[in-house]
Parts: structure tokens; sequence; C-alpha cells
């Protein structure tokens, strides 16, 4: 258990923090599934479409701190060849 004050506060940081990352975690996940989903369909334009919106969304991850930079580069690389390749 906490003793000081700063600790507590810490503890109560952290919590929201977590909440607020996670919620941005999810919302990534989100994107990069819609350009996969795209992918497995076949369906190239709309794949390069959710691809456009994804990669902002890796960026802004990575400067938040929630993705590390070469997490985020290599999910972005990754996709960027899936929809080049359909």
């Amino acid at each position: 258990m906490a003793n000081t004050p700063q600790a507590r506060k810490r503890i109560r940081r952290n919590e929201r923090r977590a909440e607020i990352n996670g919620a941005r975690l999810s919302r990534i996940r989100t994107f990069v599934k819609k350009v996969e989903a795209a992918v497995a369909g076949g369906d190239k334009a709309a794949a390069a479409e959710a691809l456009k919106a994804a990669q902002p969304e890796l960026a802004r991850g990575v400067a938040r701190g929630v993705l590390h930079k070469n997490t985020a580069s290599r999910k972005f690389s990754r996709l960027t060849k899936a929809v080049a390749s359909l």
C-alpha cells in the first residue's frame, strides 16, 4: 500500500492514464482492423482509404507514448505491403 502522499497521487494518476491509453490503443486497433478487413475482402480502393486513415492514428499513438516507434513502423509497413499486393 502507498504510504506517501506522492505515491497515492501516482496511483490515482496511473489509473486515469491507463484508462485513456487503453482507449487510444483500442482506437488504433480498430483502424488497423478496418484495413485488414478491406484487404481480406479484396477491395483495393477501400483498403487504400482505410490505410490512409490508419497511418495518422499509428503516428499519434507513437507521439502519445502508447506505441513504440518501431511497432508502429512495422504495422504500417506490413499494411502498406498488403494493400499494394491487391
